[in-house]
């Protein structure tokens, strides 16, 4: 716990790593799907009329939605490629976060990951804008653990 006076800024957002079993590929633009949530069950007691009961079911995980530029490296969508074909590999991996002096300051780890998911941006003779990749990993589980 901070002191009194002293000051703690959170974390920025653009210093991160995704690592991933086996795939090297880690210069992300973006990463999302930080996100689980608890089903909630309405039970309702005998002799108790007026108040349900609100109990904790199932856990879910969202979807890690990772983008990329698109370059001539074909890791990714290969992994996803092999999913189509029926050869799903479940992959374990983390995303790190780090500090301006590249000290890491968090991580999320995620366990049983394939991709489900894999799309590239629009094409346009109008715009000059770098190509980006979207993959998108079904998880199991994601834990932030530091």
């Amino acid at each position: 716990m901070a002191q009194t006076g002293q000051r703690v800024d959170p974390y920025g957002n653009f210093n991160f790593l995704v690592e991933i079993d086996g795939i090297t590929r880690a210069a992300f633009h973006e990463v999302t799907g930080f996100d689980s949530t608890i089903d909630v069950i309405d039970h309702r007691e005998g002799g108790e009329n007026t108040t349900l009961r609100k109990l904790p079911g199932m856990t879910k995980h969202a979807n890690i939605v990772l983008k990329y530029g698109l370059t001539d490296d074909a890791e990714l969508y290969q992994w996803h490629r092999n999913a189509v074909n029926g050869n799903v590999q479940r992959k374990n991996g983390s995303i790190v976060m780090y500090d301006s002096t590249n000290a890491e300051i968090a991580r999320f780890n995620f366990t049983n990951g394939w991709p489900s998911k894999i799309s590239t941006d629009q094409l346009s003779v109008e715009s000059n804008d770098p190509v980006k990749e979207t993959i998108t990993l079904t998880v199991e589980s994601l834990a932030r653990v530091k």
